[in-house]
């Protein structure tokens, strides 16, 4: 089942339907749906190449047993090199037509002239037979291919597309549940579209859970490994600095005296693991990203916090054979562990919701002292999009949460904000579902308003 990339979908087959367009590039984290997207939008007379780490002649001989399928008799040949075969594609084709060549990075570990070989033919070939697409899962790699300024092919591209994972609304459109199971799955699976074909293989999130992630021979058991071998030539670094935030070390100093190392060595490993997309800088609503000391980092990738939070501190007791016993922990904690995703979701999406007529920015936390000068939290702050109120949130994932608990609490927390100013104040609480009754003041969000959001 293919869910949603509508935006993609669209960009792509308006460039593919152009003869002018020469080079297509596809990157982004493993797992997320690119080459199902590509079969979504090649056209029929195409060339797919799904590369691999063989040697350069066996990849260069499997290439050309594809082309055959499009040109009869083409391997048949032996090609001595990478530019005797483009260029001989090129000559054989009598129409135009488009050759994508999947996992690229795999072909340049073995291969590292092929860049300057496609960047060379770009530049001295201006009527080419075929649109190049090159698609890789190696985000740093394909950015030291095609995007960075001092790679071969920058400047070449006529589409650029970074594949990035999917959102809330899409797992429960999948998996065809209700919005609050639909943030309890994205807790755990996040938005990487193969982790929801292996859930689906399973009748519950528990099942799921202990057949793919917590058991030794379960298909996402040693997932992040994996994922973190894509792009680094070590691990060690990142795995210890993701695993010290899972546990609580959120601040920069904090990281570091765990590591026994100055905070300036870390700060460009920090960059990279926001870059991929695998933690993010919080930093509180009002404060700029440059400027701000008071920055946390967080895992942003829900499946990698769940790893790291349940998977890594139980690793012995898994390597034993003690998963029953894992599981009980996990299992006892969930609920507490996606109410922080929900928050998550909740911050995000509030540009896709409407609060008293108005439109918002995405939110932020805030932390700081009030009037009073007694720290103060909020889940939730964020401004309208005409710049003139701010909507300010609480959010709950229970049950029975309390509400007018909660209303009077932020009542009071409002009163002592220093930020307000002369902007109107709008009230929020984001709840798992809505009473059937409510004469409050605050406005009510649910799971069922943030899982249809910009659907």
């Amino acid at each position: 089942m293919f869910v949603n990339r509508k935006n993609e979908i669209e960009r792509l087959t308006t460039a593919l339907n152009q003869e002018s367009v020469r080079l297509i590039i596809l990157y982004g984290r493993r797992r997320c749906g690119k080459s199902a997207l590509l079969h979504q939008v090649l056209p029929e007379h195409s060339v797919y190449f799904a590369s691999d780490l063989r040697e350069k002649p066996l990849q260069i001989s499997a290439l050309a047993n594809q082309i055959s399928n499009l040109v009869s008799g083409f391997d048949r040949a032996v090609y001595p090199d990478w530019e005797t075969i483009l260029l001989t594609f090129n000559r054989s084709l009598k129409r135009h037509t488009i050759l994508c060549i999947d996992e690229f990075p795999y072909l340049v570990k073995n291969s590292p002239e092929l860049p300057s070989v496609i960047q060379h033919i770009l530049d001295t070939h201006k009527q080419l037979q075929f649109s190049l697409i090159i698609c890789g899962s190696a985000q740093q790699m394909m950015q030291g291919i095609a995007i960075n300024s001092n790679s071969p092919l920058y400047g070449r591209s006529d589409e650029i597309l970074r594949i990035r994972a999917m959102e809330l609304p899409h797992i429960r459109e999948y998996l065809q549940t209700k919005e609050t199971n639909a943030v309890e799955e994205y807790s755990v699976w996040g938005g990487v579209p193969r982790y929801w074909e292996i859930r689906k293989k399973s009748a519950t999130l528990a099942q799921a859970i202990r057949r793919h992630v917590i058991d030794q021979n379960g298909l996402l058991y040693d997932e992040p490994e994996r994922l973190f071998a894509d792009e680094m030539r070590t691990s060690v670094q990142a795995f210890s600095v993701i695993s010290l935030i899972a546990n609580g070390s959120n601040r920069i100093s904090e990281i570091a005296g765990r590591l026994g190392k100055p905070a300036t060595q870390l700060t460009r490993l920090l960059s990279f693991l926001i870059d991929l997309g695998y933690i993010r800088r919080e930093i509180p609503y009002g404060e700029h990203p440059c400027s701000s000391k008071r920055g946390l980092y967080k895992i942003n990738d829900p499946f990698l916090n769940f790893w790291f939070t349940f998977v890594i501190p139980q690793k012995s007791r898994l390597e034993s054979g003690l998963a029953d016993e894992v599981w009980k922990d996990i299992s006892s904690r969930l609920n507490n562990f996606v109410s922080g995703e929900w928050e998550t979701q909740c911050r995000g999406r509030i540009a896709f919701l409407e609060a008293d007529g108005k439109r918002f920015l995405p939110a932020s936390r805030w932390w700081g002292p009030g009037y009073d000068k007694k720290t103060l939290e909020l889940d939730l702050v964020a401004d309208s999009t005409d710049g003139s109120a701010i909507l300010v949130g609480e959010v709950k994932w229970s049950e029975n949460p309390g509400l007018l608990t909660i209303e009077n609490r932020l009542t009071e927390k409002i009163r002592q904000l220093p930020f307000t100013g002369n902007k109107k104040i709008i009230r929020a609480i984001f709840l798992k579902s809505k009473p059937s009754h409510y004469s409050g003041e605050s406005v009510l969000f649910d799971a069922k308003d943030v899982c249809h959001s910009n659907l």
